[in-house]
């Protein structure tokens, strides 16, 4: 990796930001940051950032840029602003979740300018986010992964060399196809159990001693299903849709049938269209209880 690596933040948000700061804390390369959000730029600033005026001033200075953006369609706005500047960096690496059809496709537009596209998307909750310790997986060349791999340690305690260009966005469509699947189906129990007598907290603590055990059921089945409490700002069922839509197109592209994936699609999006819109998605469980906002 080359020494004295002027680096680029765009996209300083819920995971965006703590993902930034320990770039800057770790990296020991000078990281200029930038977001629409001036309270956002100003906490990563006060970590050690350079603050950026804008994405083209980002793009003037940095010869690697990381981003963490909501969609495919604010990564390819942003990508086209990093290419009208008069220095264009070298490397741009998504760590959002985007389409991967769309991300292929950008990447061989971007190579035309001389700038190379790596997917680098990103799992776990926010709390992996601020401690440095999220699983990240790589879409690249096995020489620009060896080349990322230590700057991407900043911010993941597990790098997995994907494969080629659009492989990291594959295997985390597929990691929140199966969370939101096996949400699903704790929501189930749940509802079943509740209306056969078992108390949420009780099945849920007992499930985790038998071969029903996962991260899913311990991290937020737990915490939300078994107390009846879903917050918001934490994942809502928008996001949750926006994500499960990424795996039914990448489906439909494939020709693989997803039955149980669509019909997780289908109670997120009645729980969407019964108000349920910021609420952390495992509240689609009022939906199996009959529970429906008015």
């Amino acid at each position: 990796m080359t020494s004295n690596r002027t680096l680029g933040f765009i996209g300083l948000g819920v995971m965006g930001g703590p993902m930034s700061t320990n770039l800057v804390t770790r990296s020991g390369h000078e990281v200029i940051a930038f977001d629409l959000s001036t309270e956002s730029l100003d906490r990563v600033v006060d970590a050690g950032a350079k603050r950026g005026e804008s994405v083209v001033d980002v793009a003037e200075q940095a010869e690697v840029v990381f981003l963490s953006l909501p969609s495919i369609v604010q990564v390819e706005a942003v990508a086209a602003e990093l290419r009208s500047a008069s220095n264009l960096p070298k490397i741009i690496v998504d760590m959002s979740t985007s389409d991967v059809t769309r991300t292929r496709a950008l990447g061989a537009d971007l190579v035309k300018d001389g700038i190379e596209l790596v997917d680098a998307p990103v799992a776990r909750l926010r709390q992996a986010a601020k401690d440095g310790t999220l699983l990240i997986t790589v879409g690249a060349t096995s020489e620009r992964f060896k080349d990322l791999e230590p700057l991407l340690g900043c911010m993941g305690s597990d790098i997995v060399h994907a494969g080629a260009l659009g492989s990291g966005q594959v295997i985390k469509i597929l990691n929140n196809m199966v969370v939101f699947q096996t949400m699903n189906a704790l929501a189930e129990a749940r509802a079943l159990g509740a209306a056969s007598g078992v108390e949420p907290k009780l099945l849920f603590e007992t499930l985790t001693l038998g071969s029903a055990d996962s991260f899913v059921l311990r991290k937020s089945a737990l915490a939300t299903l078994a107390v009846d409490e879903f917050p918001t700002k934490t994942f809502p069922t928008l996001y949750a849709i926006k994500d499960l839509n990424l795996a039914l197109q990448l489906a439909r592209d494939e020709g693989v049938p997803t039955a149980s994936a669509d019909q997780t699609m289908a109670l997120l999006e009645a729980t969407r269209d019964a108000g349920y819109t910021d609420e952390y998605y495992p509240v689609m469980v009022k939906l199996i209880e009959g529970n429906r906002r008015k």
